[in-house]
This record gives C-alpha cells, sequence and structure tokens, in this order.
C-alpha cells in the first residue's frame, strides 16, 4: 500500500513523501497510526548526531494506533485493538534478555541501529523502488507502520490515543530510570535536570513515589514555570556557575538522586556535582555519538554514583500497560503535557522547535478520528 511519511533523505533534510509499506509478515503486526510523539531522540536522527548511514529513513519512535493486520504467528494483538509503539522489541531468548534486561536484547539492539525490522529487512520502499529504513524499527511518522510483533503494545480501551502516544518512549524512558534505574523511595530527594518531554514524566514519577524535596532545573524560566505546576516542589534555573551549589543549599548537602534528562556533558557533571556523598546521578538523556564527560576521579571517593539509563530498563510489555493504567485512573496527566499538536505535515516545524528548546511535548495527528483529537 502507499502511505504519506516525513522521510529524512540526509542529515537535515526531513520531507513528507508517499512511500510503498510492504504488508506484515509472520510475526509482524500492521498498525494504523492515530499519533505520533516528536521526540529529542528525532532531532539526533535527524541532524545525523547518532553515527553515519541512519538514512534514507522514516522517522518517528513514539506513538499509538490501532491494529488492521497481523502476520502469521501473531496472536497477543489482533485487529481493531489499540497499541502504543515499543522501540525494543525483546526476543526473549538472547543472553540479555535470560539475564532479564529484555531492554538490551541483543537481536532489537542490533536490528534498531540497521533500521530493519527483526528478520534484517525493510518493509518500506519510496517511488524509485530503493528500501527505506524503519526508524527505530518503528517509523510512525507515517499513515501505517509494520512493526515486529512485540513492538504493539497492548493498550486499555479509553484512553485517547493523542495521549497514549507518548507512553512507548517519554513515560515508559522516565518512569523507569525512576522505578527501575533509581528505586526512589519516599522521602529521597531528586534533582530532575531539564524539564521537556522525557523530563516531565521523570519528574511525574519522582512525584508520585514520594520523593522530596523535588527540584526541577532547566535554562528556560517558562520550563521551571510549568514544572512546578506539575509538583516540583523547587526550580533551579540552569547554565550558572553557582546552580550546583544553589541545588545542593536546598537539599542541605545535595540530592539522593540526580536524573540527567538533556544528554550534554555540562549537564551531566552538572548532576554529578548536584549529589550527596552516596548519591547517584542517573542519566537518561541521549548525548550526540563522539560526545564525552569528565569527572573529577577524587570524588569517588564519597561513594557517589553515575549510571545509565535506557529505556525504562523494564519490560515495556508489561509496564507500557500499567502506565496506561495511570493515566486512565488520573494519577498520570498526559494531555497536561502535550505543549503542541500538527499534522503530519507540521514535523519540520515540530523538529525546530525542539532545537530551540521551546515547549514540552509535540504530538503529531495523523488521524484525528482515531486520535480523539483533531490537530490544532
Amino acid at each position: 500500500m502507499n502511505v504519506r511519511a516525513a522521510v529524512l533523505r540526509v542529515p537535515g533534510a526531513v520531507a513528507i513523501e508517499e512511500v510503498e509499506l510492504d504488508a506484515p509478515k509472520a510475526g509482524e503486526v500492521l498498525v494504523r497510526v492515530a499519533a505520533a510523539g516528536v521526540c529529542h531522540s528525532d532531532v539526533r536522527l535527524v541532524d545525523g548526531e547518532l553515527g553515519e548511514g541512519r538514512w534514507p529513513m522514516v522517522l518517528g519512535h513514539e506513538g499509538a494506533g490501532v491494529v488492521e493486520a497481523v502476520g502469521d504467528d501473531v496472536s497477543h494483538v489482533r485487529p481493531g485493538d489499540p497499541v502504543g509503539f515499543c522501540i525494543v522489541p525483546s526476543c526473549r531468548e538472547c543472553a540479555e534478555c535470560r539475564r532479564g534486561r529484555l531492554n538490551l536484547c541483543v537481536p532489537a539492539g542490533e536490528n534498531g541501529v540497521r533500521g530493519t525490522l527483526l528478520d534484517g529487512t525493510s518493509r518500506l520502499r519510496d517511488r524509485d523502488g530503493a528500501s527505506l529504513q524503519h526508524a527505530l524499527m518503528t517509523a510512525c511518522f507515517a499513515e501505517r507502520a509494520v512493526v515486529a510483533a512485540n513492538s504493539a503494545v497492548p493498550i486499555p480501551a479509553g484512553l485517547p490515543l493523542w495521549q497514549a502516544a507518548l507512553l512507548g518512549c517519554a513515560v515508559v524512558t522516565g518512569f523507569g530510570a525512576v522505578r527501575n534505574a533509581a528505586r526512589v523511595q519516599p522521602g529521597d530527594s531528586v534533582a530532575v535536570i531539564g524539564c521537556g518531554g522525557v523530563g516531565l514524566q521523570v519528574l511525574a514519577a519522582a512525584r508520585l513515589a514520594g520523593a522530596h524535596p523535588l527540584i526541577a532545573v532547566d535554562l528556560d524560566p517558562a520550563k521551571l514555570a510549568f514544572a512546578r505546576e506539575r509538583g516540583a516542589t523547587h526550580a533551579a534555573e540552569g547554565g550558572s556557575a553557582t546552580t550546583a551549589a544553589r541545588v545542593r543549599r536546598l537539599t542541605q548537602g545535595g540530592v539522593d538522586h540526580a536524573f540527567e534528562v538533556v544528554g550534554r556533558p555540562e549537564t551531566m557533571r552538572l548532576a554529578w556535582d548536584v549529589l550527596r556523598p552516596g548519591g547517584t546521578a542517573v542519566v537518561v538523556g541521549l548525548a550526540p555519538k563522539g560526545v564525552e564527560v569528565a569527572l573529577p576521579a577524587i570524588e569517588f571517593l564519597s561513594d557517589k554514583g553515575i549510571r545509565g539509563s535506557y529505556y525504562g530498563n523494564g519490560d515495556p510489555m508489561v509496564d507500557v500497560p500499567a502506565l496506561a493504567g495511570l493515566a486512565l485512573s488520573g494519577e498520570l496527566d498526559l494531555a497536561g503535557v502535550v505543549t503542541h499538536t500538527a499534522p503530519l505535515d507540521g514535523v519540520v516545524e515540530a523538529l525546530e522547535r525542539l532545537r530551540r528548546g521551546e515547549g514540552a511535548r509535540t504530538v503529531l495527528v495523523l488521524d484525528g478520528a482515531l486520535a480523539g483529537r483533531s490537530p490544532d
């Protein structure tokens, strides 16, 4: 079938094209895309910061839709089911999966970088017949997507799909960093450095975990005000030589947990600098390939730690439906972090807003009837 999609031809060049999408093979699912979130990872891909050879590609990895068809050997979803997308369709058989590290599934990771589905091939072609990559095994900046079976995660009916679009990346990443990587406990002090789309989910998860104080750090005063509205107890403007000292004063010596959600060496260093002795920094932000960060080695004597967190450190097939349940119960506000909605044609401006640091999340509404909302 032919579908409209956002295609990256060379770094920085994104255009809406008509592309050809093949039917799902065994172990795959065809989804009509209702809505898709625009993430800072998309900017990194578009700007060529994640390495060579990541193009030509159909973009998009965070979204939700409705199943239209399934290939052989797919039994967990059927046509008509609402689903969210998962960028790590874990095989549950490789060494990492057997260790319980499903977010580090080896076949999913290898094919995700190659831009293919799990069999190492693509279902996408341009009008000249040339193969196109699937962004992070998803390619959901398109009217329809064919994904691996475990990339289509069932979500409960009743949650509007323009909100559910956030679950499979921003929400599962942010909540997993708090719950699985840091294991924040009630009364722990937390700093969230970077209050964009994922950072707001880290903040929401820390608030629900009972963190106090909960300090938002960002360069943008408007984002700090937004974070205060969404549960931060304190705010500290970043980018200053005194930022770390101000956070430490708020917590009488530093925080138990600092979450870096920007992907820059200076904010990673800031996450380290705001820690109390024995505290841990968790790096959630995606940095460009080749970027390095330096830390003062003598401070390891204070028992401070730093670790990475990828895609929530958990099992998206379990976590995404559970997080959808939080949204349905009213404990998690997804609508409130969507600052812009736009049609598919608005993807270039949505990417530019992220480069300028404006707003939190843009959701592209590809099918307003399915999504439960028309674009602004």
